[in-house]
């Protein structure tokens, strides 16, 4: 073939080369720029982290400082020496005690002050800088203390020219201002337990003067532009001395601050107030180091994905392009172009074939599967249809028993022609013939999934209704059952008829188990009603001779029983109908020890 007719082909493959650079140095500049984003918000939150742990053990610290130094001229304003300096007692006395409470307290200084303002007692008397004679009365402390009782100002001291808070507090003597105890606490060890933490810290008052500092050079610095009258004021209180009050080097720069000069960088500041002050402690940890590891570590992360997924695609475009080559190779050459299109048609074919003998076989078997969920369908409609038919039976019994007793009785009382009696047991056989046609209706209901609405039910009258239905049963197996109910009415949440059908399925059981063999010892059987907050408990225990312990795990369990001729049915439809009020039916029992059910409903107002 000529040049000219490789030329083209050329062309396009240098031009996928190109494009495929293109696409990857792209990828790279923004998965890496995403990646030192990452590694920079990362590393942010990191040194957020430490500054917010730092800046707790910094209130720590300065809280425990201040309380200390607080409680002092609480304690001193009591003193007796204090108030004798006061009216005219030892003030040389005095400056001893007030020495020797400053070291054990390491206050910087404490002074009484007379009504006047002027220092009659200090801790520091034999020092060059002595405060007593000298007149303070121009304080704020002073002033706030013998206005208002106490007084606290952070102050530059006009003696010492050193920084402190002064906590003050009124001493006073029928109602008449006698002095001012004052006790100046320095915090040059709380900043240095500050530098130990790492950082800079500081704290600041509501005017963003810097009181307290791990930098020396920011003390009485400011954080903004002070407006003109609030520095005047400042200056004309000699609060801070002759300081400059000049801006920190700091500069808020987004979510960081940014420092000039020696503190040059970037930062991360954690803020939090002072409690029981007007100050605000600030921390601020260098971020600069964190962001760029943050960002190298990401990127070179990223990087190493990037490299082998860059491979990859290279040797994914090579081959490509060899394909490509090949087919141009292949489009040249009619006849095995021809060859392998017969070949794939014939590949195809049997494909096809194959995929259709699948689809047969899967419609086949999809036949089958439904045939199958039919069967299982009917048969689960037999086994219920099986299970309430039973229910019916088994429910309905009990009435038919009380009937004949009944009726038998009633055939008695006309032979002895005692009409009044007879009529009664007439009375009960058909209130017995509404009950069984209640009976039957309920659960052709409960068949029908439509029951009855929940409503209040007297316990009371449904215990008495089941005891009643029961009188003949009880009486052959000579049982007089214990009944303990409150004296007041309870209600609970239920249906009557299904609940009165429970009691009678329980003590039934209980009195067949006590005919079967009691243990003996009284009562055999008792009923028992507890209210509990907003749920009531009735137990039914009895002394038979009880249940195994695999007849007890499979006693809810349908169509299984113990009984020659029983269904197994009878417990499940009263746990099935208790559980429907919203309640539980458990049972308890052990070999030779009886067998207790507890029944729990909810609570009903009466």
């Amino acid at each position: 073939m000529s040049r000219s007719g490789r030329d083209p082909w050329k062309s396009a493959a240098t031009l996928r080369w190109l494009v495929f650079g293109l696409v990857v140095a792209g990828l790279a500049v923004a998965s890496l720029f995403t990646a030192g984003e990452i590694g920079r918000s990362r590393a942010i939150a990191a040194t957020e982290s430490r500054a917010t742990d730092g800046g707790t053990l910094a209130l720590a610290i300065l809280r425990g400082e201040l309380e200390k130094q607080r409680a002092l001229p609480v304690i001193l304003a009591r003193d007796p020496d204090v108030r004798q300096a006061l009216t005219g007692g030892s003030r040389h006395g005095l400056d001893l005690k007030l020495e020797a409470i400053a070291k054990e307290a390491r206050a910087a200084v404490i002074y009484l002050l007379g009504p006047d303002g002027v220092a009659i007692a200090a801790s520091n008397w034999n020092e060059p800088t002595s405060f007593v004679g000298n007149d303070y009365s121009f304080r704020d402390y002073f002033r706030g203390a013998v206005a208002n009782g106490a007084a606290e100002q952070f102050a530059l001291g006009t003696v010492s020219q050193r920084p402190g808070l002064y906590v003050t507090r009124r001493i006073e003597e029928g109602g008449r201002s006698l002095g001012v105890i004052v006790v100046k606490a320095e915090f040059d060890r709380v900043e240095a337990d500050w530098r130990a933490l790492g950082g800079q810290t500081y704290v600041v008052d509501k005017r963003g003067v810097v009181l307290l500092s791990t930098v020396e050079d920011w003390r009485f610095g400011v954080e903004a532009p002070l407006d003109p009258a609030t520095a005047a004021a400042i200056r004309d209180s000699l609060q801070f001395g002759t300081a400059p009050l000049t801006l920190l080097p700091l500069q808020e720069r987004g979510d960081l601050v940014q420092g000039a000069g020696a503190f040059a960088g970037r930062y991360v500041r954690m803020r939090q107030p002072v409690a029981t002050t007007d100050w605000l402690l600030e921390v601020l940890q260098p971020v600069d180091a964190a962001i760029t590891a943050g960002r190298a570590q990401s990127q070179a992360l990223v990087a190493l994905l990037l490299m082998p997924g860059a491979a990859l695609a290279g040797f994914a475009l090579y081959r490509r392009q060899r394909n490509l080559a090949r087919q141009e190779a292949d489009a040249r050459s009619k006849a095995e172009l021809e060859d392998r299109v017969a070949e794939r048609t014939a590949e195809l074919a049997g494909a096809n074939e194959r995929l259709m003998a699948e689809m047969a076989k899967r419609t086949r078997a999809q036949e089958r599967l439904s045939n199958l969920r039919e069967e299982l369908a009917k048969a689960n409609r037999l086994a219920t249809l099986g299970q309430i038919t039973a229910g019916v039976a088994h429910e309905v019994n009990q009435p038919l028993a009380a009937l004949r007793t009944y009726a038998e009785n009633a055939r008695a009382f006309l032979k002895r022609a005692e009409p009044a009696d007879a009529d009664g047991a007439l009375v009960r056989i058909v209130s017995l013939t509404d009950r069984i046609g209640a009976i039957t209706e309920a659960l052709r209901g409960f068949a029908r999934r439509s029951k009855e609405p929940l409503a209040p039910v007297p316990i009371g009258t449904i215990i008495d209704g089941a005891l009643t239905l029961l009188e003949g049963p009880l009486r052959q197996a000579g049982v007089t059952p214990l009944v303990t109910v409150p004296p007041e009415p309870v209600h609970v949440i239920a249906r009557a008829i299904e609940l009165e059908q429970v009691f009678v399925n329980l003590l039934r059981n209980a009195i067949e188990a006590l005919m079967e063999g009691g243990q003996g010892g009284e009562p055999a059987l008792a009923l028992t009603v507890t209210p509990k907050d907003e749920r009531v408990e009735i137990a039914i225990t009895d002394r038979g001779p009880g249940l195994s312990e695999q007849a007890l795990a499979q006693l809810f369990v349908p169509f299984s029983t113990s009984k020659p001729k029983g269904l197994g049915l009878g417990l499940v439809i009263s746990q099935d109908m208790i559980v429907s009020f919203g309640g539980t039916l458990t049972a308890t029992s052990a070999p030779g020890a009886g067998a207790s059910f507890v029944i729990t409903l909810e609570r009903a107002a009466a």
